[in-house]
């Protein structure tokens, strides 16, 4: 049953995103996206028995050369209220990304495209801020 779940899921969360964005489905389900230079992957697990997510991470920005970027970042550079910045230091650089994972079991597809547009947003803020596009 949960599989069944976690792929009606992806599949409102699908429709929801294509009304904005062109979704790609991956082999495995998953569903890629880019929005304002930001990519995006939403992702459905378990985290628990009867406990169905969606996760959906976006890679705000790779190889970045400015030293503050941690602290940047740690100090709110396009702060949201969805989502968890992470800091990792690269071979050539900080890469930044935003991760946020919710319950979505019977989220229509209006409620379910404004909760990932609202993840999606503060990810491009961030990216905005961080990046010299």
């Amino acid at each position: 049953m949960t599989d069944a779940v976690i792929t009606g899921m992806l599949g409102t969360a699908r429709a929801a995103l294509e009304r904005f964005h062109d979704v790609v489905v991956d082999d495995d389900g998953a569903l890629t996206f880019a929005h304002g230079g930001v990519l995006c992957v939403v992702q459905g697990t378990e985290l628990e028995e009867g406990l169905p997510v969606l996760n959906i991470t976006c890679v705000v920005a790779w190889d970045l050369a400015d030293p503050d970027v941690p602290s940047r970042v740690g100090l709110g550079v396009g702060e949201g209220l969805f989502g968890t910045p992470r800091v990792v230091r690269g071979e050539r650089g900080w890469d930044v990304t935003l991760r946020y994972a919710f319950p979505a079991s019977g989220l229509a597809e209006a409620p379910m495209g404004t909760l990932l547009m609202l993840v999606v947003s503060s990810a491009s803020s961030m990216r905005a801020e961080l990046v010299d596009d």
